[in-house]
């Protein structure tokens, strides 16, 4: 079950980012192997003010960043992380023209002791 926070400058909008969203939980489910029916994103809109990165740092040039903070499972392997990363970045470049440079992903992996998806429950206990 991947969670998804998108950040985003307002010059972007809220429209691309549902569309950005879109292509992640696309990745994910044809490389990760997500399960289909397990979207769940946030998204967050700043002043361009309010945005700050360096340009080049990662070996990169850097225009006007995408941030995509993925949260799931542990238990993936590198390959498959490092296979995510390039399809996130390939889908985002094919259907909404980002340019894989702009595109930066954080993945954070939890326990499956740590979800509960409602109802006090731990959903995977």
């Amino acid at each position: 079950m991947p969670l998804l926070h998108i950040h985003l400058s307002e010059a972007r909008g809220a429209d691309l980012a549902r569309s950005v969203a879109r292509e992640v939980f696309r990745a994910l489910v044809d490389v990760a192997k997500a399960p289909e029916e397990s979207q769940f994103c946030y998204i967050d809109v700043y002043p361009a003010d309010r945005i700050l990165s360096h340009p080049t740092y990662g070996g990169v040039e850097r225009h006007d960043p995408v941030l995509i903070e993925i949260t799931m499972n542990v238990g993936r392997t590198a390959e498959v992380k490092t296979a995510l990363y390039a399809a996130v970045a390939s889908n985002l470049n094919e259907t909404l023209r980002l340019r894989p440079d702009d595109v930066m992903i954080c993945l954070r992996e939890v326990p499956k002791e740590n979800w509960s998806f409602g109802g006090g429950r731990a959903t995977y206990l």
